[in-house]
């Protein structure tokens, strides 16, 4: 409470009345508290998931109907690939030309990314949608082709080459949780491959410095995109099969036209134009 009141530039006594009137004011706690502590409840939660919400569509709506160049902040959702392989250069190149935007940068799997735009928590999203679409509606976001991921089949160094997925030794593939599109289409590789996934364990991990890591360990295999193993140093050591390709897209809700966001949409544009560190690959 004494960090709130002083991020608000008011005394703790003032804020504590002002939860409880909001408290009285919708007829349920929002806090609980013991001694000195205090904790969202389940309503209290799901108020401030609305409060969100609320204050990212004001601050939108004065972005859309301000006449002039792009300000605010703008909140962009990204697989961790494309952060760390594709959007540091472009992201630099925008802070450049709009430095009046602040730019909120989230990382996740395209599911959980997807939720949080439709939720309104994100503004844009950059990912890529697996086949079915987790069963979207047609018109449930705008997307913009940006570039093609080349997904690589990443084995321990020294593994002897492979042609199907019941070549590969270790059977646990390291992966992000459920919803990454790069696993689910990981896991359908091997099951067209003769695989049944009942014969793969999965070793979850949270960033490809850890898939890497456990990769060379011997103890796991891995599924990631070239422009990722191209930021790894003596990445040749490793044994390399190419897979596929697969379309990464900005996502956003229809009708968001931020003059932040087509100023990124724009910049983003011409992204497949920046080549990766090894552009020979």
């Amino acid at each position: 409470m004494t960090r709130a009141a002083e991020l608000l530039g008011r005394v703790p006594s003032n804020v504590t009345t002002r939860i409880q009137q909001l408290e009285a004011e919708i007829g349920v706690a929002l806090f609980q508290r013991d001694h000195k502590r205090m904790a969202l409840t389940a309503e209290g939660r799901t108020y401030l998931d609305y409060a969100d919400r609320i204050l990212n569509l004001a601050d939108e709506a004065l972005q859309t109907v301000h006449p002039g160049a792009p300000l605010g902040v703008l909140r962009i959702g990204s697989m961790e690939s494309a952060a760390a392989a594709r959007l540091p250069q472009p992201l630099a190149r925008f802070n450049a030309t709009w430095p009046e935007v602040t730019i909120e940068l989230s990382t996740g799997p395209t599911r959980q990314l997807i939720d949080a735009l439709l939720a309104q928590h994100i503004d844009c999203a950059v990912i890529a949608i697996p086949p079915g679409d987790w069963g979207l509606e047609q018109d449930a976001l705008d997307t913009v082709a940006l570039f093609s991921e080349e997904l690589l089949l990443v084995l321990p160094p020294g593994h002897p080459a492979v042609a199907r997925a019941d070549d590969i030794k270790p059977r646990c593939l390291a992966a992000f949780a459920p919803g990454c599109t790069y696993r689910i289409l990981a896991e359908d590789w091997m099951t067209e491959s003769g695989s049944r996934p009942a014969q793969i364990r999965f070793q979850e991990v949270r960033s490809y410095h850890a898939m890497v890591a456990c990769t060379a360990a011997g103890s796991c295999f891995a599924i990631l995109p070239r422009s990722v193993l191209d930021l790894v140093p003596d990445a040749e050591r490793f044994t390399i099969k190419p897979l596929m390709k697969v379309e990464t897209v900005l996502a956003s809700r229809p009708g968001f036209k931020t003059p932040a966001f087509m100023a990124l949409r724009g910049m983003l544009g011409a992204v497949s134009e920046i080549e990766s560190p090894h552009a020979s690959n």
